[in-house]
């Protein structure tokens, strides 16, 4: 007895130390994830430059994959045990967020562009919405990835054949020998894969470039990594490595080039397209005119350089580029800029022996920059390799001298030899509007706004009630058996083998088992250690609602409908818990926030998202939306949520059921009114919003033990379910019989 207590003891003092012990590392995970947050807050990188992750919190489990696989390091976090977009403005859409999320909560999708005067307004496949047979590609659309002007420039390529193949077929079309299918402008990333599936489709193309080819990559300092992802080009296929610098992807282009035999014309400056009559488009330059029934822009967006317009910019000394720091040495270099961009030169240049370099830039704080090169300029400036000069701005430039004003205040001489500026550069939007692409914000195709979807678990559900109805006719078919009492069984015919022991159900046991594993291998493809084995996470979570479910039929069926008070009946009782109390968890994790600790009750965003959306009300139908928000208001001045784990949860429920019937009597009320059906569900989804957030903030202790207890008790049926589905196996090989 004293050394069974003693075992005793010792397992519970060291489960309790795991619980602690993990509970430790989500509080500092949590207060790592806020303080990110308030960080990009200070500086204004929390808002998204174009794209970014939009997470529905509705799917989100908080199991941190998406932080672990995004490049970008500080986009995402983890707080109150969902993801959050904390530095939103690091964002270049590599959509590795999305692909792995086990259970597809996150979409990456484009921000506000209501305002945004620098975004062309494009179609679904890129065309004017102005000018047909007007294409767009790669950066001028606004997407900065070469991975993603690839793919822009070979879906414009397989758009236009399409369109001509159904001419073909048609017969419409009239083809002329000074008429090319496609004229592509511009040979970087997205004209190059422009080129090569205009080549592979059969189109008769050109394609024509200022400079060389390459485009703006051509311009970026030597040895620079520009592409960190898997690739495929058209024609070539998947491109051998994961990571390029400058010099091997210029020199992969250029053997593209060589090997297909593109018709790249290089040295032709574009200077506009006009539209003729009968729809033909005018390709000019400065050296010739080209006739096109389609044209793609494959553009970059830095354009002509900004300039600072300041008395001296005109000396040899400035730069607006760099391209090889080893020229530079023994050199007093002043970089300005805030982007990624001027922080790489800054940092090329200070490693080259005998330099000093200076970083101006006129705000407080770097907003744009991505985490690894706002790292190494920390370590730079600590070091002494660089001066960070913020809050600064050029007034003046002299041979030897640069003026800086800081902070309005003051004025500083810096002794000076070279003048880097990189401020960006100026789109060429005129002359893109000229050509007739529009920026007007009006002309943009409407945004699909990205709601909450739910749990996702519809394709999971839909297998297993086909299987729960498989078995359901299963057990008809055998009903005679199935009904009898258990004294009755050995005496039919169908005893031997639908019985436990017997051929089927013991089939169905090694069934269970085999679901099992695979449910529980789940947990193995979440560890970074494992993600090598095939399939998405999201397949694999789909397969841990589906073999978790279907294990239990399969039990069912392996216990002949019968399970007793055996360890194999308590081990089924244990998976039937576990079947639900991970649905019913799954439905809590709509509502999560899971804190750090009981203090963190202020929800900043919470509070902004209801401030945001009576400002939405505000601007619809104000009597409709003003009655929606008296509903509202009403089902969030509920009272507190008292008593037990169970009566809180009943609370939770019935709150639910409640604003579902307000809606509903909403609904009808409005289509009795003649409220159109779009401003319904508008406002209807924004009141569902607004009670969501509001129960959060009011609930927001009740939620988040309710999810902590049921999270804990899951796990713990889990482990319970194992050790006895283990005891009952190892009983079973034992002593079963098997032969009779």
């Amino acid at each position: 007895m004293t050394w069974t207590l003693l075992g005793i003891l010792i397992l519970v003092l060291a489960i309790v130390s795991l619980l602690l012990a993990a509970r430790r590392n989500e509080i500092a995970r949590t207060s790592a994830g806020l303080a990110a947050r308030t960080r990009a807050k200070a500086s204004g990188s929390h808002r998204a430059r174009l794209q970014y992750p939009h997470i529905d919190l509705s799917r989100c489990l908080g199991c941190g994959t998406c932080v672990a696989a995004c490049p970008e390091e500080g986009v995402l976090e983890i707080a109150h045990g969902q993801a959050i977009v904390a530095h939103g403005a690091r964002c270049v859409g590599h959509g590795r967020c999305a692909a792995e999320c086990p259970v597809g909560a996150i979409a990456i999708t484009l921000g506000d562009l209501k305002e945004r005067r620098d975004i062309p307004a494009l179609t679904a496949g890129f065309e004017s919405t102005r000018v047909r047979g007007l294409f767009l590609a790669g950066e001028v659309t606004g997407y900065a990835l070469i991975r993603t002007a690839i793919a822009h420039g070979t879906a414009v390529a397989d758009e236009i054949a399409g369109r001509i193949e159904s001419e073909m077929r048609s017969g419409s079309r009239r083809p002329r020998d000074d008429v090319y299918d496609l004229c592509i402008v511009g040979a970087g990333p997205a004209g190059l894969a422009c080129s090569l599936q205009a080549k592979s489709r059969g189109l008769r193309f050109i394609t024509l470039e200022q400079s060389d080819l390459g485009g703006t990559v051509a311009q970026y300092p030597r040895r620079k990594l520009v592409m960190t992802q898997p690739v495929t080009l058209p024609l070539h296929g998947a491109l051998s490595k994961l990571t390029y610098a400058k010099e091997e992807l210029m020199a992969l282009w250029h053997e593209v080039s060589a090997r297909y035999q593109l018709p790249i014309q290089t040295g032709a400056v574009f200077t506009g397209v006009e539209v003729l009559p009968g729809g033909l488009l005018a390709v000019s330059t400065r050296d010739g005119r080209y006739l096109a029934r389609n044209v793609c822009l494959a553009l970059g967006r830095r354009g002509t350089p900004r300039k600072l317009g300041v008395p001296g910019e005109d000396l040899p000394k400035v730069a607006y580029s760099l391209l090889d720091a080893h020229s530079y040495t023994g050199r007093r270099i002043l970089v300005v800029g805030g982007g990624d961009s001027a922080v790489e030169v800054a940092l090329g240049l200070a490693d080259q022996p005998g330099n000093q370099v200076s970083l101006s830039y006129r705000k407080a704080e770097f907003s744009r920059l991505r985490a690894r090169n706002e790292t190494r300029l920390r370590e730079a400036t600590q070091q002494g390799r660089i001066e960070l000069i913020l809050e600064s701005e050029v007034t003046r430039i002299e041979d030897q001298l640069v003026h800086l004003k800081i902070r309005e205040h003051e004025e500083r001489l810096l002794a000076n030899d070279d003048v880097f500026v990189l401020a960006g550069g100026i789109a060429p939007q005129e002359l893109l509007e000229a050509a007739g692409v529009s920026f007007d914000p009006a002309d943009r195709p409407q945004q699909v706004s990205l709601a909450d979807q739910g749990p996702g678990l519809l394709r999971a559900l839909l297998v297993t009630l086909g299987l729960a109805l498989s078995v359901l006719v299963w057990t008809l078919v055998f009903a005679d058996y199935y009904r009898l009492e258990l004294h009755q069984r050995p005496a039919a015919s169908a005893h031997a083998w639908l019985r436990p022991s017997g051929a089927i159900g013991l089939t169905f046991g090694i069934g269970a088992t085999l679901l099992i594993l695979c449910n529980l291998a789940y947990l193995a493809r979440r560890s970074r250690r494992f993600n090598w084995l095939p399939g998405s996470l999201q397949a694999w979570m789909t397969s841990h609602v589906v073999t978790g479910s279907s294990a239990l039929l399969f039990v069912v069926l392996h216990s002949a409908m019968a399970p007793g008070h055996t360890v194999g009946g308590h081990a089924f009782a244990a998976l039937a818990i576990l079947v639900v109390t991970g649905a019913i968890g799954r439905y809590f994790y709509a509502f999560v926030p899971r804190a750090a600790n009981g203090s963190e009750l202020l929800l900043e965003d919470v509070r902004t998202n209801l401030a945001a959306i009576s400002a939405e009300w505000d601007r619809g139908n104000r009597n409709f939306g003003e009655r929606v928000r008296t509903e509202v208001d009403r089902l969030m001045a509920e009272g507190h949520w008292q008593g037990s784990f169970f009566r809180r949860l009943l609370a939770l429920f019935s709150s639910q059921q409640r604003m579902t019937a307000t809606l509903a009597r909403l609904r009808a009320e409005a289509r009795v009114e003649g409220i159109p059906a779009q401003e319904i569900q508008s406002l209807l989804a924004l009141a569902r919003r607004a009670q969501r957030t509001a129960l959060m903030a009011a609930h927001y202790e009740d939620l988040r033990t309710l999810l902590a207890s049921w999270r804990y008790f899951h796990r713990w049926v889990a482990l319970a379910m194992v050790l006895l589905a283990a005891l009952h196996i190892a009983t079973a090989l034992r002593y079963g019989n098997f032969g009779d």
